[in-house]
């Protein structure tokens, strides 16, 4: 039936009938079936008038969507800006921010890694929030866990290290990968690992855990620039633009 509406509106606009016309509930259904062959012999000689349909109700969708994750990210601002358990980055005291929920065993977060570093590099006024969202794999959860402990163990700077290493690492994620990368940072291995499955770390992760659920993030990267919801990869000139959007 959607698709028949669909169909006698588009007839009807080429042929100037108001909408309010069509009412299929008065017509005998010999006068359906006649209607139905007609609007089948139109969109049969112009079928690009269901791909305009189409289009128009995807661009209405994507907008409806856009407002919704507004809301979405209006609602939940303090957790998503301002949460105690993630680290920033960037120029803390920028004038907008941008948060990524990251997964290190995620290929589509290290190529976005590379754009965030152009983006933090040519702009000096974007603070920057990294939130641990190992949703991948064991090993995912594995180095997010040793992130987090990282800066709770030997602090901010530390887990700058960690977090840069982790998101060019290519390899296995094991403990004993992660005490080498410790070990060529400098930092207390054995300390880090101590505190990795502590319920300090585990709050952090739930945390992130529960505002994604929110925030109906299922995948990463998933970013949040200013008021504007990102689900997934955007090239630097993109990530740019949205940054001057916000700014504007």
């Amino acid at each position: 039936m959607k698709r028949l509406s669909l169909a006698a509106l588009a007839l009807a606009a080429s042929f100037g009938t108001p909408a309010a016309a069509l009412d299929l509930s008065t017509m005998t259904p010999a006068e359906k079936a006649a209607f139905g062959e007609a609007v089948k012999s139109y969109l049969m000689e112009n079928p690009e008038v269901l791909v305009e349909a189409i289009n128009k109700l995807e661009e209405r969708q994507q907008a409806a969507q856009a407002d919704n994750d507004k809301v979405l990210v209006q609602t939940n601002a303090d957790d998503i800006f301002h949460f105690a358990g993630d680290w920033v980055g960037g120029n803390p005291d920028g004038d907008v921010t941008m948060v990524e929920f990251i997964d290190y065993k995620c290929t589509y977060c290290k190529k976005a890694y590379e754009v965030v570093d152009e983006v933090l590099k040519k702009d000096g006024k974007v603070r920057f929030v990294v939130k641990e969202f190992p949703i991948l794999s064991d090993q995912s959860v594995l180095a997010a866990r040793f992130a987090l402990a990282t800066r709770m163990v030997a602090g901010d700077a530390a887990y700058e290290k960690v977090h840069n290493a982790l998101m060019v690492f290519r390899g296995d994620i094991t403990l004993d990968s992660l005490k080498r990368l410790a070990a060529d940072e400098k930092i207390d291995a054995e300390a880090v690992i101590t505190k990795m499955n502590t319920e300090e770390v585990t709050a952090v992760l739930r945390a992130n855990a529960q505002l994604a659920e929110r925030m109906a993030i299922s995948g990463t990267p998933a970013f949040v620039v200013g008021g504007q919801l990102l689900r997934g990869y955007a090239p630097a000139e993109a990530m740019a633009q949205i940054i001057a959007d916000e700014r504007g």
